[in-house]
């Protein structure tokens, strides 16, 4: 069984670190985290869907928000999972972000077994 890899992208590290943290030791993932959207959308835009089982990310963002990742992606070919954590789920937000492909939303602030359910519901089944 191969272990899934999961892109953490949110600039405030501590809960950036939290995720990455329950994602580890919860569900025995690897995690690739980062606090700056710039640095995390190169790392995306080299991966495949054979490398990256899911992306959760924030929304508000210094230099490319979470939509902008989810489109920068989406446009690759990547079409992994897409999971946006947002403070602000306007109508707007989600519209948008579902025309997109995100797959799920999390509004902060969130439980962290909430946002494990999720996770677990949108990682892949494997063998």
């Amino acid at each position: 069984m191969s272990v899934q890899s999961v892109v953490v992208i949110d600039d405030d590290r501590i809960t950036a670190e939290l995720i990455t943290d329950a994602l580890e030791q919860q569900l025995g993932v690897d995690v690739y985290s980062f606090n700056r959207s710039k640095q995390a959308r190169d790392f995306l835009l080299q991966q495949t869907n054979a490398t990256v089982s899911l992306i959760i990310s924030d929304q508000m963002m210094p230099d490319f928000n979470g939509l902008d990742l989810l489109q920068a992606c989406r446009q690759a070919g990547l079409t992994v999972p897409f999971l946006l954590l947002t403070s602000d789920a306007t109508r707007d937000t989600v519209i948008k972000a579902r025309q997109h492909g995100a797959s799920q939303f999390v509004a902060k602030p969130f439980a962290v077994n909430n946002l494990l359910d999720k996770v677990r519901a949108l990682l892949p089944q494997t063998a």
